[in-house]
């Protein structure tokens, strides 16, 4: 028996299958709705049908995409966690669990600096995002995130 540790799936996996298999049935009756359109041989019908079909294709290329960014996202934390350099959530809340704005302001700050001292550095950009996402603004973290992601290379020392 190997003396390594297991390692654990992580924690919103189970959610993300189960929510991407009720999308896929959904999708499959979509396409099937749109086939049986084509089917009927009415101009506008069959033209209906094609449009019908591109909800499917594009639903499965974003969540394709997001999970690849989940993916990235992991590995991307497994390499900061071994550097013991991950970030830490130890802002100060209020007794209903918002952070204090004042605090999140301060450490965002400190990050957004850290990447305009060096831009080219992913976990910078990492470590931003996770300040966005304690400022509360979630669309700026993920696209943040995705920069990140854009930038790190796996296997690389830094």
């Amino acid at each position: 028996m190997s003396d390594a540790p297991r390692r654990r799936l992580p924690r919103g996996l189970a959610g993300a299958v189960s929510v991407t298999a009720l999308l896929a049935l959904y999708v499959w009756q979509i396409a099937g709705r749109g086939v049986s359109m084509i089917g009927t041989g009415e101009p506008v019908l069959i033209a209906i049908g094609l449009a019908v079909l591109v909800i499917p294709l594009l639903v499965i290329v974003l969540i394709a995409r997001e999970y690849r960014l989940a993916t990235r996202v992991q590995h991307m934390a497994d390499v900061l966690a071994a550097a013991d350099e991950l970030p830490v959530d130890d802002l100060p809340r209020s007794p209903g669990g918002r952070v204090d704005r004042a605090a999140a302001d301060a450490a965002f700050e400190e990050r957004r600096a850290a990447v305009e001292q060096d831009p080219d550095d992913w976990k910078a950009w990492y470590h931003l995002a996770f300040a966005y996402d304690a400022a509360g603004d979630r669309r700026r973290a993920r696209e943040t995130l995705r920069k990140a992601s854009s930038m790190f290379r796996p296997g690389a020392t830094s």
